[in-house]
């Protein structure tokens, strides 16, 4: 089946807070992280972090920005400006991955993610 962890999600897990164990059983693989996730992450690192950060993003399949993602990113961020609402550039490429691959977003920030065309899986924070 698959998915796609937005970034808050595996901030969390890097700071050990899972509070959903089900969201990285077997049965859900491929997890996967937007490369967009991984300079989220390693933009807010903080001191000692590093090898531990390294070691849970290698454990994820990381999808990285192609034009494919980047054009329906763009397109979210055209719609919903003309309705007078801002989107963030990180936050609809990395929904744009899950999208574009028909899985679950697993976020802690679903308002963050009001497109249609994604299925989001609530996070507990």
């Amino acid at each position: 089946m698959g998915l796609v962890l937005d970034s808050s999600v595996v901030i969390d897990l890097l700071r050990g807070d899972v509070r959903d164990g089900s969201v990285l059983a077997p049965e859900r693989e491929p997890v996967m992280i937007s490369a967009v996730t991984v300079h989220e992450v390693l933009a807010g690192l903080r001191d000692g972090e590093g090898e531990l950060t390294t070691a849970v993003l290698a454990s994820f399949v990381v999808v990285p920005l192609a034009a494919a993602e980047a054009e329906l990113s763009a397109r979210w961020r055209r719609e919903f400006r003309s309705q007078g609402i801002t989107l963030d550039i990180a936050d609809t490429a990395i929904g744009a991955t899950a999208a574009l691959r028909g899985v679950p977003l697993v976020t802690g920030n679903p308002k963050d993610f009001p497109m249609r065309e994604l299925h989001l899986e609530p996070w507990a924070r």
